[in-house]
């Protein structure tokens, strides 16, 4: 395992010591626990990020599905006739 030598603030400092002490967990898995976090949120963050940009370029070559039609595709939610949903045409 590699170690890394990180600044925190006094405050910070004075938090993570009591939460340690209240969890009974030490501070440096209190620190790898939001290193993870953070990461997992990051990465998450960027996969979103890609996803839209390949839904605007896909919108930005046409392929979108008309705003009545979807319209009425969700004011049939409920009804003995709901629709399918819509698809882009080909």
């Amino acid at each position: 395992m590699a170690v890394t030598s990180v600044r925190i603030q006094p405050d910070i400092e004075e938090r993570l010591g009591a939460i340690s002490e209240r969890l009974h967990r030490s501070r440096n898995w209190l620190i790898n626990q939001a290193l993870r976090e953070f990461i997992a949120r990051e990465t998450e963050t960027a996969e979103r990020w890609k996803q839209t940009l390949a839904a605007l370029e896909s919108v930005a070559q046409g392929n979108v599905v008309q705003g009545d039609v979807v319209h009425e595709w969700l004011e049939s939610w409920g009804s003995s006739n709901e629709l399918p949903a819509p698809k882009v045409p080909e």
